[in-house]
């Protein structure tokens, strides 16, 4: 009889076949229905600043990589493209291209290879560059274009459009909430939100069935789990209920704060970034609350009309006390009896 022989390897001991290359391939392409919608609203613009975000930022993913004297090959290995996309589709379609450089320094060097590169990053680095860029260029960061169909229009939202000399631009919905809501609410339309072609906004964010549909593609791969969307979506819903019911002239209604803003890209695609986000399932569910709690408080009453990217930062700071305070009780097992005070 041949004797036995086990071989002692590391976890995972049962493979699927995925990898992180893979992973991070995927949830580009799942992301390509939203682009493709704003290219169409917003023009070649649109194509321009997601083409160079990912270009840039996969530029200095080699440029890291070579300082420190890696392989320069694992530029392609799908995250630093996925963060220069995500990146593009923050950010306004007529941004400018030096602004670009800057974002994807950012999120490359700042965020992600100076903490040691793909799985040591504290932060989302696409969203800490978008955060950046707000603080270091407001003026441009909040300069919305006009998608197609709303061009020939003076009015949009109840506000004046601004033309220049080389563009027209207005307001997005939550800034037009914000800032004017009695005007405002009465003319913002729930399908345009939905649709996306007619709604000023970052690239990204002006179509929420597109968002929608790369969505369910993740969930049915079992990519991410439901538990982050769903506890940052139902929140959103219940406090923008409440407080809809307490002042419905001076706050929109649920599905307003669903479908407007980066609410979905963040929700679905941003927070469930595998690297900054909790572990364990109630942990999870903890993150989401936390991140629909504060996008609701700076909407409604902080400084800025949309709160979803810095939730989520601020959440990003908390999955390391969640991953350590919400480890389930393994199966089978007790918890440990408490010592009395007559125990040695």
């Amino acid at each position: 009889m041949e004797p036995r022989t086990f071989t002692v390897a590391y976890a995972p001991h049962v493979h699927d076949g995925s990898s992180a290359t893979r992973i991070m391939w995927t949830v580009f392409l799942t992301l390509l229905p939203a682009a493709a919608v704003s290219v169409y609203a917003f023009g070649l613009d649109a194509l321009r600043v997601l083409a160079l975000t990912t270009a840039l930022c996969v530029g200095m993913e080699a440029l890291a990589l070579v300082m420190m004297k890696r392989d320069p090959r694992a530029c392609l290995d799908g995250s630093a493209a996925l963060t220069g996309f995500l990146l593009g589709l923050t950010l306004p379609a007529g941004i400018s291209n030096g602004i670009l450089v800057v974002g994807a320094f950012v999120a490359i060097i700042v965020a992600k290879q100076v903490f040691g590169g793909l799985g040591h990053n504290p932060f989302n680095p696409a969203l800490t560059s978008r955060v950046f860029l707000l603080i270091a260029f407001p003026k441009q960061l909040t300069t919305w274009p006009v998608p197609r169909g709303l061009q020939d229009i003076q009015e949009f939202m109840g506000l004046a459009v601004t033309r220049t000399n080389d563009a027209v631009t207005s307001a997005t919905p939550l800034a037009a909430i914000k800032e004017h809501a009695q005007r405002a609410m009465p003319n913002i339309q729930l399908n345009d939100l939905f649709f996306g072609v007619h709604t000023p906004g970052s690239i990204g964010e002006i179509s929420a069935l597109a968002l929608l549909v790369g969505a369910a593609f993740l969930l049915y791969k079992r990519i991410i789990t439901w538990h982050i969307p769903a506890a940052t979506l139902l929140t959103v819903a219940v406090f923008g209920a409440l407080t809809h019911l307490v002042n419905p002239a001076r706050y929109a209604d649920p599905f307003f704060h669903l479908f407007a803003g980066g609410l979905f890209i963040g929700a679905f695609f941003m927070a469930t970034d595998f690297v900054t986000a909790p572990v364990w399932p109630m942990g999870k569910i903890i993150y989401g609350v936390g991140i629909g709690l504060l996008t609701m408080l700076i909407r409604l009453w902080g400084g800025y009309p949309e709160g979803i990217s810095f939730a989520i930062l601020l959440m990003n700071a908390v999955t390391p006390l969640l991953d350590r305070y919400t480890v389930p009780t393994p199966f089978g097992s007790r918890a440990a009896p408490k010592k009395t005070g007559g125990e040695s």
